[in-house]
């Protein structure tokens, strides 16, 4: 009988993107994934529950990567709420483009649509904690109850701007992503203004800049 593969968390997470990329379809059965690769069935149910559970922590990687990279950097700390995030933003799609295949398949399915949240609803969790921790310079409420119902709301625009960049990633067939890059510098900026200050030029840019590229995708 041949030995099985001692596995762990990085081991699942190559395997299955292995079998995705090379097939562009998820495998038939974790029996059939663990028969492949050479580990008992069993042993991958003490990691995860299913293959949906294994892709959202595929994204938390990209997460966690992510702020990795960033903490490492020694400008990082000392950058203001906008900067980092702004820096998040331009990392994060960074880990995603150097997997661009396997996230395309996992959120789109040859669409442009992402039509698979349960693959986001870990990294949702993550992403908010870490919006949360930002000090954007949010002008207080007298009203705790008011102030907690701000922060949420506020928070999940922060969430819906992700999602929205996330889709516009993966219409983007411009060099190096110019306009993905583009759309981040402007919708961060457009954000900070919404939530912070009295909404400006950089809402008024971001919406032509927006109108424009739908024009072009039509």
């Amino acid at each position: 009988m041949a030995k099985k593969n001692k596995i762990n968390e990085s081991f699942l997470i190559e395997k299955y993107m292995e079998y995705v990329l090379d097939n562009y379809k998820k495998p038939n059965s974790i029996f059939s994934f663990a028969k492949k690769f050479g580990f008992n069935e069993s042993d991958f149910y003490s990691f995860y529950g299913s293959f949906e559970s294994l892709e959202s922590h595929i994204f938390v990687r990209f997460f966690d990567n992510t702020m990795k990279t960033l903490e490492n950097s020694k400008d990082y700390s000392n950058f203001d709420p906008m900067n980092k995030l702004l820096s998040f933003y331009f990392t994060f799609f960074g880990n995603l483009t150097a997997n661009r295949s396997y996230v395309k398949f996992c959120l789109s399915n040859g669409s442009s649509k992402i039509n698979n949240l349960k693959s986001l609803k870990n990294l949702r969790k993550k992403f908010l904690n870490f919006i949360d921790a930002l000090d954007l310079g949010i002008t207080e409420i007298k009203n705790k109850n008011l102030d907690d119902i701000k922060d949420r709301v506020i928070n999940e625009s922060y969430w819906i701007q992700m999602l929205v960049t996330l889709r516009f990633w993966l219409d983007d067939d411009s060099k190096d992503f110019d306009k993905t890059d583009l759309f981040i510098e402007k919708s961060i900026a457009a954000s900070f203004e919404l939530t912070t200050t009295t909404p400006l030029k950089s809402v008024i840019d971001f919406g032509k800049f927006i109108f424009k590229e739908k024009i072009k995708m039509s």
